[in-house]
């Protein structure tokens, strides 16, 4: 029996058949991190001993019914951005190389609730600024599927270590599409709800009205499974939404006849591949046999999308990481002269060049003179993005396009150029600033066998939708794993 290649359902319904223990489960994830981490490098933390130590307590509550969650037993991975009581969490910076917290975020404490074991925390873009998790002050994360590319960010970490075998479920975040973009490029599915769905209490924030945690997996049910767990109402969380119906696993149905699809002309303009336009183009094709409706429309202000999202997003940036000053907690700056030498010195020696780029940017358009100009213009311009996507939904019930222009760059590509990096989330960024929820799940690979990302856009709090589609679309395809990922690690002696 190879629990490596079990979903994370699968795994869950073993255990409690006893047809497979926690710690075998456990073990097999560390074995594969050992076998491929030299060149995946997916995770900053490992938690070996603590992670052993849960599964023998999961395990006892599995045994005497006190867990009894779809999940119960599931090794998983935690983006580095989300704090966990007594394990460092650096959000891949070495201004936060030290740093270990001294409570949990209320996700990753759901995830613990339902029975699931966190193995370490994943690799990510410094502060989440980043498309290609390379800008981390503790090295790059490669590509599963090819070393030599990049696994996309800046939840590449938690994406890559899914793809790769190394967890079975991982959290990550999305700004931007950081969740949807790395899952494309790593040919996993990764959710982002609909603003507030799932509480950012503990998330180390880098755009707070942007900010939404999510989960990343193999399958379409596997995420699902995850998203029931994490959505809560959390009064810690002022954006945290009161939900009705969070019943997600509802929609996992084969079915699409009669549903609107929605495809934005915008989006398959010059740009985007040949060779991923076609794939997308296809999986729409595959959905419109099984009885969808799908039609072209235009969406507009696409191109507007990327300059009032880094403005907001940079500015929301500027705010939030004025906490790290070498004061409190973190990296500090030796023999210093004076107080505020040590802040200038502690921040500069700190942040990697990404995040000052962005603080800069942020500092800029919040200062006197240009707040108007650039700011005030840009959250008209969010505004104007969220009225586009209320009348595409007054029309269609899911929006399908590409996640991405590209597959997965080489590694150093987008580094050299930040304004090709940021163009590369022209697809994502406009769910971020309308709060909608977006999914992405994979399409296809391309000539070089790289993966192909399909996203599906839905209106706010109807997951429902674009989980139904995702579903039936993913009955008509398996599942594939990079060679990276097959290992010896995570056979049983049945």
């Amino acid at each position: 029996m190879d629990v490596l290649n079990m979903t994370a359902l699968e795994l869950s319904e073993k255990i409690k058949k006893r047809e497979v223990t926690v710690e075998e489960a456990v073990k097999a994830s560390l074995e594969q991190i050992k076998s491929v981490e030299k060149t995946v490098h997916a995770y900053v933390t490992i938690d070996e001993k603590g992670a052993l130590k849960k599964a023998r307590e999961i395990q006892k509550k599995i045994d005497e019914g006190e867990l009894t969650g779809p999940l119960a037993g599931v090794p998983v991975a935690i983006k580095d951005n989300m704090c966990t009581k007594d394990m460092l969490t650096t959000c891949s910076s070495k201004i936060l190389g030290n740093f270990v917290p001294t409570y949990t975020a209320q996700a990753v404490e759901n995830m613990e609730a339902a029975g699931m074991i966190i193995l370490g925390k994943t690799n990510m873009d410094e502060f989440a600024m980043g498309s290609t998790t390379e800008t981390s002050a503790f090295g790059v994360t490669r590509n599963p599927w090819n070393p030599e590319h990049v696994p996309g960010g800046s939840s590449g970490g938690s994406c890559a270590a899914v793809a790769a075998g190394e967890c079975f479920l991982a959290l990550g975040s999305d700004t931007g599409g950081s969740i949807r973009q790395p899952s494309g490029f790593c040919g996993v599915t990764g959710i982002k709800p609909t603003y507030g769905t799932v509480s950012r209490y503990g998330l180390i924030a880098y755009g707070s009205s942007l900010d939404q945690i999510g989960p990343v997996a193999r399958s379409v049910s596997d995420c699902v499974a995850a998203l029931e767990v994490l959505a809560s109402y959390d009064k810690k969380d002022s954006t945290s939404i009161k939900r009705e119906d969070c019943d997600f696993t509802s929609a996992l149905v084969d079915d699409v006849q009669g549903l609107r699809i929605g495809i934005p002309g915008d989006y398959f303009g010059e740009g985007l591949d040949t060779e991923v336009k076609a794939a997308v183009l296809k999986a729409a094709e595959i959905l419109k046999e099984k009885g969808a409706i799908v039609e072209e429309f235009d969406l507009s202000l696409v191109d507007y999308a990327i300059p009032a999202y880094y403005t907001i997003a940079s500015a929301e940036a500027s705010s939030n990481l004025e906490r790290f000053d070498g004061v409190k907690y973190g990296y500090r700056a030796k023999d210093c002269e004076g107080l505020h030498q040590m802040y200038k010195r502690s921040r500069s020696e700190g942040f990697g060049e990404e995040v000052k780029r962005r603080i800069m940017l942020g500092s800029f358009v919040l200062s006197s003179g240009y707040y108007d100009a650039y700011y005030l213009k840009a959250l008209r311009v969010k505004a104007m993005i969220k009225q586009a996507f209320d009348r595409a939904f007054s029309s269609y019930d899911v929006i399908l396009g590409p996640s991405a222009p590209t597959t997965a760059p080489k590694l150093g590509q987008s580094l050299s150029d930040p304004l090709k990096m940021y163009l590369g989330d022209i697809y994502t960024i406009s769910a971020n600033l309308a709060g909608i929820p977006g999914m992405t799940l994979p399409c296809g690979k391309d000539s070089n066998g790289l993966p192909i990302g399909l996203q599906l856009l839905g209106n706010c709090f109807e997951e429902k939708k674009i989980i139904r589609a995702a579903y039936s679309y993913e009955c008509s395809r398996n599942y594939e794993a990079p060679e990276i990922a097959a290992s010896e690690a995570g056979k049983v002696v049945e």
